[in-house]
Formats: C-alpha cells, structure tokens, sequence
C-alpha cells in the first residue's frame, strides 16, 4: 500500500489538478520545486543510509526515489514526463518486492535490525537470490525497471537544466551505497541460525514482482518502438 498507492497519490495530484489547473505558477516555481526533489533525493538517501532497521532503509529509500519523479515532470520535457510516470509504475513494483521479502526475513527471525541478520545467502539461496534482484531493480541496474524512469528522468534533467542532472545522479550513485551495503550485512557473512528457505506460497507472491521488474526493464522494448 504505501509503495505502490500512497506514495503516487502526490505525484498522481501534480500531474493531474497541479500541472492543468495551475500552468504559469507551476512553470514559474518549477526551478524551486525542481531544487526541493534534488534535495529530497539526496537527503533520503543519506537517512537511508545510516537505518539500522530493514524496513525503514526501504522506507526512506522511496523518499529519494519519489525526488526522481517530482524532479521528471518539473523537468517540463516530454522525457521528463514519461520517466516520472514510469518511475511511479516502477517503484510500486521494486519497492513492493523489497518489503514483501523483508517481511518474509521477519516472519523467520522475527527481527528487522541489519545487526541481527548475517550469512542468511548460505541458509536460504533462493530467497537471497530474489532479494538481490529487486535490490539491483531498486538502484536502476539496466535490463531492470527502475532504471527505465530514472534514465529519462535524467534525460528530461540535461535537456532542462544540465546541473540538476549531474546533482540527480548523486543519489543514483547513494541508493547504490546504502543497498548494497544492506545486503552485504544481510546476506554476508558468518551464517547465524538456520533459516527456511523460499515456500511455494512465498514463490508464488514473489515471481510475478521479479517476471515485472525485467518486463518492464526491457529497455529494447520501450526505447526503440518509441
């Protein structure tokens, strides 16, 4: 609910009541609003980064992917637009799958704390290996979806205002830090106690998540039929 509904109801509001009823402010207060979501990409990620609670990390991680959308469509450029429309529909996938796996790691060890976790790749791979993929969905990896709507997004940034792109793409390089390290401390390590691996009622919630973070990655298909 909150990755893939109440996030976009703000962004869903500026596109549909801000942007129509309001053009000349919204074109007159776009480079302000635009500083704000750079701002909130980077500030989201540095909180996310110093979380020592899974869920939090993934929370506040939506902070800065919401700056991306907010960023895409004060862009005011056509890339702008679809990248902040595909980054909406591609957070509700990534995010979504990020918190429905932790909540499966807190249903075995009934903890969220990062501290509490260690060597969980060698006691149940498969569930591992599906928490790196949304993990690398969640920091834009190409051939995955989030990387779709941050590319544009960016694209749309240079075309508008080259320096917010290049200060955008710090919070691409910050999600990348505070993931990865999450999962090397999750995942890594000394394994604790043993832990079940992936069900059939689990698989089943998880591989529609993973089969839509690469449709919707396909960059071949949504680039070159444009």
């Amino acid at each position: 609910m909150l990755a893939s509904v109440m996030l976009k109801m703000g962004t869903y509001g500026i596109l549909h009541f801000c942007l129509p009823l309001f053009p000349s402010a919204a074109r007159q207060c776009a480079p302000w609003i635009a500083v704000l979501a750079i701002i909130g990409i980077i500030y989201g990620a540095l909180v996310a980064m110093v979380q020592p609670n899974m869920k939090k990390l993934v929370a506040y991680s939506s902070v800065s992917h919401l700056g991306f959308v907010v960023l895409g469509i004060f862009t005011f450029t056509q890339m702008g637009l679809d990248g902040a429309v595909y980054q909406m529909l591609s957070h509700g996938i990534s995010t979504g799958a990020l918190f429905a796996i932790v909540g499966l790691l807190y249903e075995r060890r009934h903890s969220l704390t990062i501290e509490d976790y260690g060597g969980v790749a060698t006691a149940a791979p498969w569930l591992s290996t599906m928490f790196l993929i949304a993990t690398l969905a969640s920091i834009g990896l190409p051939m995955l979806n989030n990387f779709v709507g941050e590319f544009l997004v960016l694209q749309g940034a240079a075309i508008a205002n080259y320096t917010w792109a290049v200060c955008a793409s710090i919070g691409v390089i910050l999600s990348a830090c505070y993931m990865l390290w999450m999962y090397q401390r999750v995942f890594y390590g000394e394994a604790g106690k043993p832990m079940a691996d992936l069900n059939g009622r689990e698989w089943a919630a998880v591989i529609p998540l993973v089969a839509m973070m690469f449709w919707m990655g396909s960059t071949r298909r949504v680039f070159w039929r444009r």
